[in-house]
């Protein structure tokens, strides 16, 4: 089951099932977007309302989380190709939720910004609180995923002696996310498959059997202190194949168009343009 945020024809913002490429109306959506608790996937199956054809509808990045948590270099692939060490415990950062889109929104280029990255990743949402949670609580608070492209302005991020993650990251339109919120009820989060390309190209291709460290492992270390509520967003990192790592480097620029398929979810689909 996928669920989706959408504006409806007449503007309002509304929360939705995602059946073969229509929508169906499940009511007006609160302030925090779908949050995939056991209850709103309940009243989201029973939906009946009505129905719009994808193109019919904007759709919007499908939740609003209190906190977004990324993490760095979690796929080995990435991890070599910068040539860095396999972490021994995860690298975090954060992101500001001021910089989410939704599918087929623009990313927008700052003008200062001279080297901006794409990065493929699959989002986990929280569904259940977790607090000190153990690997079975863990995988019990993931309530669904999304596709996630944590854009990523390289020289922003470089520029200071401590790297500026948190702010080359979080440009406003950087994190595009969607189309949509999938449940993982019948889903292996250890065998997902991942493919970003760009302007057509195929830049990275990966299944989640690379990562460092699992969802689990992640969710298990980080609310050892910090409280996972449900909507919050984990952005699990990226494979090999970024931009700045390639001969020679392939940043995103004016007219480009990134798309992120993640199997089970479908694909997030962005234009790129520089900023007027």
């Amino acid at each position: 089951m996928k669920a989706v945020r959408f504006v409806d024809p007449s503007g309002e913002i509304r929360i939705g099932r995602l059946d073969d490429g229509a929508i169906t109306d499940a009511g007006t959506a609160g302030p925090a977007g779908f949050v995939p608790t056991d209850e709103a996937w309940k009243s989201l199956a029973e939906a009946d309302g009505r129905r719009y054809e994808r193109g019919d509808v904007r759709l919007l990045h499908p939740v609003v989380p209190g906190k977004i948590l990324a993490i760095g270099l979690n796929y080995r692939s990435h991890a070599e190709e910068v040539g860095g060490k396999i972490p021994e415990v995860p690298v975090v950062f954060a992101i500001w939720s001021s910089s989410l889109i939704g599918d087929r929104e623009h990313i927008v280029l700052p003008r200062e910004e001279t080297k901006p990255d794409y990065e493929g990743e699959l989002a986990v949402v929280i569904g259940r609180r977790a607090y000190r949670a153990d690997k079975a609580e863990a995988r019990e608070a993931v309530g669904g995923i999304s596709v996630f492209n944590d854009v990523s302005g390289r020289r922003a991020q470089m520029e200071t002696p401590l790297k500026q993650y948190t702010l080359g990251k979080s440009f406003d339109t950087f994190s595009p996310m969607g189309p949509c919120i999938a449940s993982t009820q019948q889903t292996d989060l250890a065998n997902i498959d991942l493919r970003t390309t760009v302007s057509g190209e195929v830049m990275q291709e990966a299944n989640t059997c690379d990562l460092i460290f699992s969802v689990e492992d992640l969710i298990v270390y980080l609310s050892a202190g910090v409280t996972l509520e449900p909507g919050d967003v984990i952005a699990t990192g990226t494979p090999g194949g970024v931009g700045m790592s390639r001969e020679p480097p392939r940043f995103l620029r004016d007219g480009d168009t990134v798309e992120i398929y993640i199997d089970g979810i479908g694909t997030l689909t962005n234009p790129v343009r520089a900023e007027a």
